[in-house]
């Protein structure tokens, strides 16, 4: 691997490590006491984003790559942001981090079987990765390095060592997301001769893409009846995906093929800009309901 490639994985392993000693014995009890809740939001990020992401690709023709990617950032797993931006919108923050653990271990399985599939059954892609000589298969490697190892020891750190965990949960937290950020920003500032009016059509489709995936968590939701604060951390968890977990695997797998990586690179910030503007208009949306109720 690069240097590069070894500085990116290095920062997402840190962050998985830094959700996981974030994770308690508590947060999996949750789930069996939430179950309908937890499944409302497992089932966009899983079944409803992948699958809509692939019938997209099928129908429309963009450059191989582009599809490739827009695949595999379906296929990841939502991030750890998701429950710092459910928590700013007053959703259940403790549903949040409930299915981001859940979804964190189904992707063990789930990530690698989704864009196996999705890959093979997509003509574009598939020839692709012909040419390439790429094996899917090596998706396994990346989430076992990226995601198993790291989460299983921070896992491990917090229940052998809680008083070392609550001091360097939140610096370790922090830092690994402000690096991630600044290697999204110092890759496109390194390319920026990309960012000219052509890369709008890119940007349009990580938001239409974006926008479906919130779109999922909230027809769902609705579908299954679940509470206004439990719909709030559903949708978030459905449009939230890993982006960075997806730069990974592509650095390690796809040898950073510059298409991937620009479509993965813009997810991981409009998802930031679209999830913090829905929480303001959930802020907004309560304020003015007690508002009214104080009247």
């Amino acid at each position: 691997m690069t240097t590069q490639q070894w500085v990116l994985s290095l920062v997402l392993a840190l962050m998985v490590f830094s959700v996981a000693l974030e994770l308690k014995l508590d947060d999996f009890k949750r789930v069996a006491q939430t179950p309908k809740a937890v499944i409302c939001g497992l089932i966009p990020q899983f079944i409803l984003l992948p699958v809509g992401t692939w019938l997209a690709t099928l129908v429309l023709d963009l450059p191989p790559n582009v599809e490739a990617a827009m695949i595999l950032v379906a296929a990841c797993p939502g991030g750890s942001l998701s429950n710092v931006v459910t928590h700013f919108g007053r959703g259940n923050t403790a549903l949040s981090v409930s299915i981001s653990a859940v979804a964190s271990i189904i992707a063990l399985f789930a990530t690698p079987f989704n864009f196996g599939w999705m890959i093979a059954t997509n003509p574009a892609t598939a020839g692709w990765l012909r040419e390439l000589n790429l094996d899917v298969s090596g998706l396994w490697v990346s989430l076992l390095l990226l995601l198993a190892i790291p989460m299983s020891l921070g896992l491990f750190g917090a229940h052998r060592f809680p008083a070392l965990t609550a001091k360097i949960q939140k610096p370790l937290a922090n830092f690994s997301l402000f690096a991630l950020l600044a290697f999204i920003v110092l890759g496109l500032i390194k390319e920026r001769q990309l960012l000219t009016l052509g890369l709008l059509p890119m940007l349009a489709i990580v938001v239409l893409h974006n926008g479906f995936g919130l779109f999922t968590g909230w027809i769902t939701s609705i579908a299954m009846g679940v509470s206004e604060r439990d719909r709030r951390a559903v949708m978030i968890e459905g449009g939230m995906q890993n982006s960075g977990l997806a730069l990974g695997i592509i650095a390690l797998q796809f040898n950073s093929d510059l298409g991937m990586v620009i479509i993965a690179s813009l997810w991981g910030i409009w998802h930031i800009v679209s999830g913090m503007s829905l929480a303001l208009l959930w802020r907004r949306k309560d304020a003015h309901l007690k508002n009214l109720a104080m009247k």
